[in-house]
């Protein structure tokens, strides 16, 4: 019995540990809502210097914040069109920045007729996110934010048409950025300086991510949502925003390989030139817009020479086979953008075979149920020997119990003749367990994957499921879906709560009656409450746990055909019971 209760206490502490943890930090510290960038005061706004300056500490100047209308400044003349097989968008000739970027391939909702994905907007906008090139220096103009850059070459930025941007200082220093872009997201800018003066000039080139916090994804224990960077050989998930505002400017150690921004579907990030060693450094500049900045380490160029880095830009979606595709390139550890966590070596293998799934049929929901069927083929051993183990148990049970009656008052006594008990019939207590730890690092690493894959997102099942990453919206407080309005958190029952609540009861009713009273209990109260826990989760989740769970019925039954004294003696416990509450009734009667 001591064992049986040790086996239900570490099913509820890994329960607990798993979905507790996340229920009550969403519960009872919610993420506070930052405050939009067009919204803040401007009593508030910091001091800054002039955008593109340098200050003792070698820090580039955040830029003033204004606040402007989005479809305004999208409107002005002269910029340069964006029209790449994934984005579109334009460039700002003033500041030559990249500021408005829209996701062709991504909508906003469900809805068709939705929208596009915007993910850069220009610096004042409540959504403002962006990229600025440019150089700094002592004693040599540069262009800064305020510089109207001329078109030289290109006049539309496509897959196989780059654009260049020039500026010449009027000193004998032109100044070039050549665009282009590739199929996905990612942007290549070249930085060019070409001196035509006397004598020569030293130059450090930059580049920085510029955004607002007020639309970013919430942080949360698992799933990071902030500053990103790769150096020295590991991605650093360590920053939120908060935290840089907190503690100032960030210098992250040794030479960065990439940084930017990244929410949980969207990244922004920098790419150094590995010509050049760079250093990378977040920021705050104040009512909630932070920067991401890749200052390359000073240059000289002589006169009649021309000196360039370049930069590349990824402004895209976290798609892993594309972040894949550009680690294959070169960009060291580009895949990890996508914050796997622990259980990375499961959580990856089983995106991979989720992905081919979907090719196979076509539908994401019939990719997790095959997905499911899978895993539990490959855990049919396992389970086939947990249930020999409790078999096994069963029998020896009336051997157990007299053990118990005869060295009741010596625990110590008790525990030495039950384990020379199961060394005589070899029988493991333990062995019972084995399913269930190595189900929780696969449920775990399956819950990452449908949190964090965009692959999934807006994806439908059939029926009302239109999106396998999104809570189930047919909850039984809004009639499933006829009355206008989304019940909260934990109170949001729906359709598929309710069937991973019934068919993990109807687990436990075929499972042997625990001897235990209080076991008996727990076994029938945990269904519903893992109902009430799961239910604000990914459809697409609680879609794999009713399938296990009916797989998992199935097995049983099989395995009861396999081991008939097993389901004798579970039909006796039955029994027993029975006669024993009949008894308790007619005693108190």
């Amino acid at each position: 019995m001591d064992n049986q209760r040790n086996l239900i206490i570490a099913v509820v502490l890994s329960a607990v540990l798993l979905f507790g943890f996340d229920f009550a930090m969403r519960t009872f510290y919610p993420e506070s809502e930052e405050v939009p960038a067009n919204m803040a005061s401007r009593e508030d706004a910091p001091t800054v210097r002039a955008p593109g300056t340098v200050n003792v500490e070698g820090e580039i100047a955040p830029d003033a914040q204004v606040v402007r209308d989005l479809d305004g400044e999208l409107a002005a003349t002269g910029r340069v069109e964006i029209d790449a097989p994934e984005i579109a968008g334009s460039i700002n000739p003033v500041g030559a920045r990249i500021d408005d970027i829209q996701l062709k391939t991504h909508r906003q909702t469900v809805d068709p007729d939705s929208g596009p994905i915007r993910l850069f907007a220009p610096a004042g906008t409540d959504v403002q996110q962006f990229a600025q090139f440019g150089w700094v220096g002592e004693g040599v103009a540069v262009p800064d934010a305020q510089t109207r850059w001329q078109v030289i070459e290109g006049d539309e930025l496509t897959q196989g048409s780059p654009v260049t941007l020039g500026w010449d200082n009027g000193e004998g220093q032109q100044f070039r950025l050549t665009f282009s872009v590739d199929e996905h997201y990612m942007f290549d800018v070249r930085q060019s300086v070409t001196n035509t003066g006397d004598g020569s000039v030293a130059l450090r080139p930059y580049a920085f991510v510029n955004r607002t916090s007020a639309n970013a994804s919430p942080s949360t224990w698992n799933v990071h949502s902030g500053p990103i960077a790769e150096g020295s050989g590991e991605v650093n998930f360590d920053w939120d925003y908060d935290e840089v505002s907190e503690e100032g400017p960030v210098n992250l150690a040794g030479s960065t390989s990439w940084l930017g921004f990244t929410d949980i579907y969207w990244m922004s990030a920098l790419v150094a030139d590995e010509a050049g060693s760079a250093d990378g450094t977040f920021r705050s500049a104040g009512n909630g817009i932070y920067r991401a900045d890749l200052i390359y380490d000073a240059i000289t160029v002589p006169a009649g020479e021309t000196i360039s880095r370049t930069t590349r830009l990824f402004a895209g979606a976290k798609e892993s086979a594309v972040l894949d595709l550009y680690e294959d390139q070169g960009i060291e550890r580009f895949g990890l953008a996508i914050d796997w966590g622990w259980f990375r070596f499961i959580a990856w293998p089983m995106w991979q075979v989720l992905i081919f799934l979907f090719g196979v049929f076509g539908n994401f929901g019939v990719a997790i149920i095959a997905l499911t069927l899978i895993i539990r083929l490959i855990l049919f051993p396992i389970a086939q020997k947990q249930f020999h183990s409790m078999a096994q148990m069963r029998a020896v049970q009336p051997k157990m119990k007299a053990l118990q009656e005869r060295h009741k008052d010596d625990k110590q006594k008790l525990q030495q003749e039950m384990a020379k008990l199961y060394k005589e019939e070899k029988v493991n207590p333990l062995a019972g367990c084995l399913p269930i730890f190595i189900q929780i690092p696969i449920f775990f690493a399956l819950y990452k994957t449908l949190l964090l894959a965009i692959e999934m997102r807006h994806e439908p099942f059939f029926g009302w499921l239109r999106d396998l990453s999104a809570p189930d919206p047919a909850t039984i407080l809004n009639l499933f879906g006829l009355l206008p309005f989304d019940p909260p958190g934990f109170l949001a029952i729906g359709v598929l709560a309710v069937l991973l609540g019934f068919t993990m009861w109807l687990q436990f009713k075929l499972n042997p009656a625990a001897m235990d009273p209080m076991q008996q209990q727990i076994f029938m109260i945990m269904p519903w409450v893992l109902m009430f826990v799961m239910a604000p989760f990914a459809a697409g989740l609680l879609l794999y746990w009713i399938s296990n769970n009916i797989l998992t019925l199935a097995q049983q039954w099989y395995l009861y055909s396999r081991n008939p004294e097993l389901k004798a003696q579970m039909a006796k416990d039955r029994e027993d019971k029975a006669r024993e509450a009949e008894r308790k009734k007619a005693e108190e009667g």
